[in-house]
């Protein structure tokens, strides 16, 4: 009679562990559970975690390039934004994020955020026929790039919340990220493109790789420290 008893205990208990195995296989997953920081793709998460703060809350209006700029969109390549995003810009603020460069996402997680830019902010627009490429591909010439700064770019740039010639500022920006303002803008801020900043007569090239060279050339070798001749 107690084994008996006691057998039947020991299948009640059974069939109440059966159950709650089985009502565990088809339970939903909790809504507040967290996933892993390597497996989160989604692009606004991703943006919002590691580039928001320097390029503004949606690609625009920040201290940084502004992404969502459809005409930056149409110039830059996917290449190239896999390769800043993952290794950094040298010569700028702009850090590496990619695992293979020592930052924390992985490169589906880079493919993610170029893909959701395209998605997000290149609203179809297609490369001018006459329009600079991304990468200078001629030498630049100083006292050309002077003559077309002062033509093109100092009627503005001369205020003092506006000097691009400022030393300091030319420390912190890299020449690619000089070209690439230059020929695509800040929309955001009201800085005109290449095809704007001088009525009637579009930037070449030419113009846009020299005036580049001629803003390099005032950088200084002790960027934050005394300069000579001060004292």
């Amino acid at each position: 009679m107690r084994l008996l008893r006691a057998t039947s205990i020991l299948c009640a208990l059974a069939a109440v562990s059966c159950a709650a195995c089985n009502r565990a296989d088809v339970l939903p997953a909790r809504a507040d559970e967290v996933a892993r920081p390597e497996d989160v793709l989604d692009f606004w998460t991703l943006f919002r975690q590691n580039c928001s703060a320097c390029h503004g809350q949606n690609g625009q209006n920040g201290p940084a390039l502004d992404l969502a700029n459809p005409i930056y969109q149409s110039l830059v390549d996917d290449a190239s934004l896999k390769k800043w995003i993952t290794g950094g810009m040298t010569g700028t603020e702009m850090p590496a994020f990619g695992q293979s460069a020592g930052g924390f996402l992985t490169e589906k997680q880079v493919d993610a955020l170029v893909a959701g830019m395209r998605k997000n902010w290149a609203n179809g627009a297609a490369s001018a026929p006459d329009e600079p490429p991304y990468a200078a591909n001629l030498p630049g010439d100083v006292k050309s790039g002077e003559q077309v700064y002062n033509s093109a770019c100092v009627s503005c740039h001369e205020k003092p919340n506006a000097q691009i010639s400022n030393p300091s500022y030319l420390a912190l920006v890299a020449d690619q990220a000089l070209r690439t303002i230059t020929i695509a803008g800040r929309p955001d801020l009201g800085h005109p493109d290449w095809q704007q900043v001088r009525p009637g007569q579009p930037l070449t090239n030419a113009d846009v790789t020299n005036v580049v060279a001629y803003l390099a050339s005032l950088r200084s070798a002790t960027p934050g420290q005394p300069y000579p001749g001060h004292p």
